[in-house]
């Protein structure tokens, strides 16, 4: 079983062009199966598995030991990591039923998008003051994040080179190496060509074409992780009482430009979305604006 997942992997990573983070949650739900199965928790000994062998009781008593201990979400995500796995090897003929294919995922819960109004951004961006490199990065990143709603990936990945000052865009890569490009706001980019300025002040400065823009303390690439622990203490910092991550600048851009009239198409592919129906869950936040532009323009409202 194990050489099996490992051979999905590559298809996934080679074939698929999955994103590193979908390919590690993937691997790691498919060897949770995996660990269940050998466990013999069905037939209450150890037992090496034979993947090609799993029905769909296998399943179901996995999907069960889950229910007790995993949000809906995340049942979902690891029924649809084996559900992957049974689709490519019936695609390679190593199977010739899939186990999975009457099994559908769990109603998930749909909570809303959490964001920052208006004034906290401000209040937020207001509080990172000072000069130092590392101060610098971190209001140019904020600043990036909410002048571009780009992923927390995208943002990392960001090299110099992808940066038009001239033009007032930006170059990314989204999820399946799609490539967009997006509009960025003069005051991001005054953030940051400060923090280029402070950047060629440091010893290990080697020039900026084709590095990386955000580096942590030891020159290397900033890791999504950093982001997220730094936009926390930024936050407590500025005393904002919100549980939010870098994707939750990336709900507040697009929360922002909806209520301020934005197009939901136009919205769509700057967050880079494959479908309108991902866009289209930031029409439950503003229920109100979105009433009220019914009132005023609909000749029978």
């Amino acid at each position: 079983m194990e050489d099996l997942i490992d051979q999905y992997g590559a298809y996934l990573r080679n074939v698929r062009n999955v994103s590193p983070h979908t390919l590690r949650n993937y691997l790691s739900d498919l060897k949770q199966f995996r660990q269940f199965l050998s466990d013999g928790r069905l037939s209450q000994k150890k037992r090496p598995v034979d993947l090609l062998k799993v029905d769909q009781q296998s399943v179901r008593a996995y999907l069960g030991s889950l229910s007790r201990t995993c949000r809906k979400s995340s049942v979902a995500r690891k029924l649809a990591a084996i559900k992957g796995l049974f689709n490519y090897l019936l695609a390679e003929r190593l199977i010739s039923r899939d186990p999975t294919a009457a099994l559908g995922s769990p109603k998930q819960e749909k909570p809303l998008p959490v964001f920052l109004s208006v004034d906290d951004v401000f209040r937020l961006l207001g509080g990172i003051v000072g000069k130092g490199v590392l101060t610098v990065r971190d209001r140019a990143m904020i600043e990036v994040l909410y002048s571009t709603g780009v992923r927390v990936s995208e943002l990392v990945g960001l090299n110099w080179r992808d940066i038009d000052f001239r033009l007032g865009i930006i170059r990314v890569l989204g999820k399946g190496s799609k490539e967009r490009i997006i509009p960025i706001g003069d005051i991001a980019l005054e953030a940051l060509q400060e923090y280029e300025k402070e950047q060629k002040q440091q010893s290990n400065w080697t020039g900026r074409r084709g590095d990386a823009v955000f580096l942590n303390a030891t020159g290397g690439r900033i890791t999504t992780r950093s982001v997220a622990r730094l936009l926390e203490k930024h936050l407590r910092a500025s005393g904002i009482q919100v549980r939010l991550g870098p994707h939750g600048l990336r709900h507040t851009f697009a929360t922002h430009l909806l209520n301020s009239g934005a197009d939901l198409r136009a919205i769509q592919e700057l967050l880079g979305h494959a479908s309108l129906s991902t866009t289209q869950r930031y029409t439950h936040v503003n229920l109100d604006q979105l009433t009220a532009v019914y009132d005023k323009a609909h000749p029978r409202a």
